[in-house]
């Protein structure tokens, strides 16, 4: 099934050549190939944090924004605040939470056509499994980020796009909240991921969503979400002796602030893209 001319030249504007010889994988010619530019999802993330802000859900921060390839080399990183080192309107320590959450999703979701499962899992997802009793219990301590490549300078280039000190880097990371979600291209291949911080966790989940969304990369073949895709999941209900509650799926996310205006934000999610 083709795509729409819309959707087609909206792809095409999105993904760029930006290969770089990062340190992470020299003489890897295809590292970063073909990704979102840093315009194209400065852009989108910007739109994003403004739509889901108007619900109400979250604190209404600017956020980060980090792209990582299908090795989880750091391609570029973004902000909101649109100003490269901005320390003063937007949390500082969320530009390598970001980093991590975009190498969370990428490093445990699985495309089309591989031997596994063809599925993806948001950091969102990962949350109830980590939890003490759960199946992956233990997961968010393994593959740390690596504080050399996350917390390098200039500071002043911090969310430059392909310019930030982070690009080229294996930075690594585990994190099991909301915000990280693997890309996809319309054939269903995992093409690398996206981990956005800096308000809530449900927010930043929202956030991603829809900047993901707008540059056109959520053709998800898979998910444990009840849509069969990689959303989060709120079914956590307090249980007698169970102080955070219990996850009837096995998937869930606490609600954050507002569980009214996060619900109402969840139903207005624009569905994922179909495999093609």
């Amino acid at each position: 099934m083709k795509g729409t001319t819309r959707e087609n030249s909206l792809l095409a504007a999105v993904l760029c050549g930006t290969a770089m010889a990062g340190t992470a994988a020299a003489g890897d010619s295809q590292q970063c190939a073909g990704y979102t530019n840093a315009a194209a999802v400065q852009a989108a993330l910007t739109q994003a944090v403004s739509t889901v802000s108007a619900f109400g859900a979250g604190l209404g921060n600017n956020m980060w924004a980090t792209v990582v390839d299908a090795h989880g080399v750091v391609c570029l990183v973004v902000n909101s605040a649109g100003t490269p080192g901005s320390v003063e309107t937007i949390w500082l320590g969320s530009r390598v939470i970001s980093a991590q959450k975009a190498n969370a999703a990428n490093a445990f979701s699985l495309s089309t056509g591989s031997l596994g499962t063809a599925i993806a899992l948001s950091t969102a997802n990962l949350y109830t499994a980590v939890q003490p009793g759960g199946s992956l219990f233990g997961l968010q301590a393994s593959n740390p980020v690596d504080p050399l490549a996350a917390y390098q300078g200039p500071t002043a280039a911090w969310g430059a796009g392909t310019q930030d000190p982070m690009v080229g880097q294996l930075v690594g990371g585990v994190n099991v909240f909301g915000g990280g979600l693997a890309i996809y291209n319309k054939k269903g291949q995992r093409i690398g991921a996206i981990g956005v911080s800096g308000d809530t966790s449900c927010t930043d989940h929202a956030v991603a969503w829809e900047t993901r969304h707008a540059l056109i990369l959520d053709f998800v073949p898979g998910g444990v979400a009840p849509g069969g895709d990689d959303n989060i999941i709120y079914d956590i209900t307090p249980q007698v002796g169970q102080m955070p509650g219990i996850s009837t799926g096995g998937f869930g996310h606490p609600h954050c602030l507002n569980a009214t205006a996060e619900n109402a934000v969840l139903a207005a999610l624009p569905p994922t893209r179909k495999v093609k």
